[in-house]
């Protein structure tokens, strides 16, 4: 099964809301530091300095569209499979 793994680098996000905005399916600015983050429902991993999740693929284009309107380049999308 494919799936894709999405990083958020929080220590480079600037809090803009841009990729929440265009992909809240995957993407929410934390309660915790303010910075984009990949939502509960997906997450792996959550640091002050990085969010990771798993997504079907079924997510991939509304990722890979929050991913690429990331002003700063703070969110990556990889392939991944079982």
């Amino acid at each position: 099964m494919v799936k894709y793994k999405v990083t958020v680098s929080r220590g480079l996000c600037i809090s803009c809301g841009v990729a929440p905005a265009v992909c809240p399916e995957i993407f929410e600015l934390g309660s915790d530091n303010g910075k984009s983050k990949v939502v509960d429902k997906y997450s792996v991993e959550l640091t002050e300095d990085i969010s990771v999740g798993i997504i079907p693929k079924e997510l991939y284009e509304c990722a890979k569209s929050g991913a690429d309107s990331c002003p700063v380049s703070a969110i990556t999308v990889e392939k991944i499979e079982d």
